[in-house]
């Protein structure tokens, strides 16, 4: 027996040796929390969801967390893949509630047949009469985006799966922030039918990849597809970040390591998307009505690894100008301080440095401070005046107003929507 978690919440591998009490047999691959007192009392949900991924167990965390604030449940958890059928008990299942990743007709059939309370948490949208909680992928291509402009780039890729509505989507919304920043896009179209070999794909990202402008920044519709692109780019001799910097989505730790070079990523706020999915849930549940319709979590960030640690900009002046805004953005720097590490005059270096960025001095010194404070808010307990303090504003209530102005909320509302 298999036991993980604390107090009265255990996860136990349900077999005909431990006795537990159940009312119908489940597979000897299923798991589900269980708790003898209070087993009567605890409702039942079945997490149709893989756990063969970062994303996916991102979501199954949250699930936890939602659990851990609130009353407990019994999870049923088949081990299955992403895309798999429905597992066979689940026809006859005396449950209260599913959570789901819905991606395929066979899933899609066997939640709506079983006339429970669910929630999908897949972009597939096959049941749209569902509550539906996923990441939001216009912020996640505008991260993308803002990482890879910042860099200095013109030119720029995005490499999709047209199979999946998440990465079309995503690559609508890069394309159209890049456009908007005066870039232009490509967009790579595979000339393969997918699934195909995974040789077979790198060989076509590295055509695609020869063929484009230098130096280029491509977006990959999530970090699987991001070392596709690194391997491609090493097949056809490329060198990255110089001459292609790529960056992916879902900061799946050990691949983004794994790759070569490591792989900057887009971060998902996976554990709040899967505990807002608990919450509307056990909204359902309880009786009350969960209005069908989209619930989308903003990403947290970008964590910035080897493969985007460059800057595309011909002007060396420059480009040491925001080397030193980057590194010391959190000390009391200003313009005068910039100015003391190039030999130019405040007023061709303002023009200079806006020509290659598309902003001001000052506009990068408050984006890199907002960024870190964005970070600090979700990922931290610290005080609004603590942070204030790390981040280089010498006032809260600057920082308050700064941030409610470029954000649109609160740093506290901030925070509580997107706090993991």
């Amino acid at each position: 027996m298999r036991r993980f978690g604390r107090g009265n919440a255990v996860w136990d591998t349900l077999s005909k040796k431990n006795g537990s009490v159940f009312e119908n047999e489940i597979s000897r691959n299923s798991f589900k929390i269980f708790n003898r007192q209070s087993m009567s009392k605890r409702r039942r949900v079945a997490l149709l969801i893989e756990s063969s991924n970062a994303y996916a167990r991102g979501l199954l965390q949250g699930v936890v967390r939602y659990i851990r604030e609130h009353s407990p449940w019994l999870f049923y958890i088949p081990e299955q893949g992403r895309g798999d059928v429905p597992p066979g008990w689940l026809a006859n299942w005396q449950g209260d509630g599913i959570i789901a990743r819905i991606e395929n007709e066979k899933i899609a059939r066997a939640v709506a047949a079983s006339g429970l309370p669910a929630i999908d948490v897949s972009a597939a949208r096959m049941l749209p009469s569902l509550p539906w909680v996923e990441t939001d992928d216009a912020a996640i291509s505008r991260l993308a985006a803002e990482h890879l402009l910042d860099r200095g780039f013109k030119n720029f890729g995005y490499c999709g799966d047209a199979r999946f509505n998440w990465s079309n989507w995503r690559a609508e919304h890069f394309e159209k922030y890049i456009r908007d920043a005066g870039g232009k896009c490509h967009h790579y179209q595979t000339a393969i039918t997918l699934p195909a070999p995974l040789e077979e794909q790198v060989s076509e990202i590295g055509k695609w990849l020869r063929k484009l402008p230098k130096p280029v920044a491509v977006m990959a519709c999530y970090d699987i597809r991001g070392q596709q692109v690194l391997d491609a780019c090493r097949n056809v001799g490329l060198s990255v970040p110089d001459e292609v910097a790529v960056i992916g989505v879902d900061n799946d730790a050990l691949l983004c390591d794994l790759s070569s070079p490591p792989l900057s990523s887009v971060i998902p706020n996976t554990q709040r998307t899967g505990y807002e999915a608990a919450e509307l849930l056990d909204k359902m549940m309880s009786g009350r009505t969960v209005e069908a319709k989209a619930h989308l979590i903003t990403p947290v960030g970008v964590a910035t690894r080897q493969s985007t640690d460059t800057l595309a900009v011909d002007d060396p002046n420059i480009a040491r100008a925001v080397r030193h805004i980057r590194e010391h953005a959190f000390e009391q720097i200003n313009i005068e301080s910039v100015l003391k590490v190039v030999p130019l005059s405040r007023r061709l270096f303002e023009s200079r440095f806006k020509k290659c960025l598309g902003h001001t001095p000052h506009e990068e010194i408050i984006r890199v401070r907002m960024n870190r404070v964005k970070e600090m808010l979700t990922e931290t307990d610290l005080s609004l005046a603590d942070i204030a303090e790390r981040t280089g504003f010498e006032h809260v209530e600057y920082l308050s107003a700064a941030f409610k102005k470029r954000e649109g909320v609160s740093p506290n509302r901030y925070r509580t929507q997107n706090q993991k």
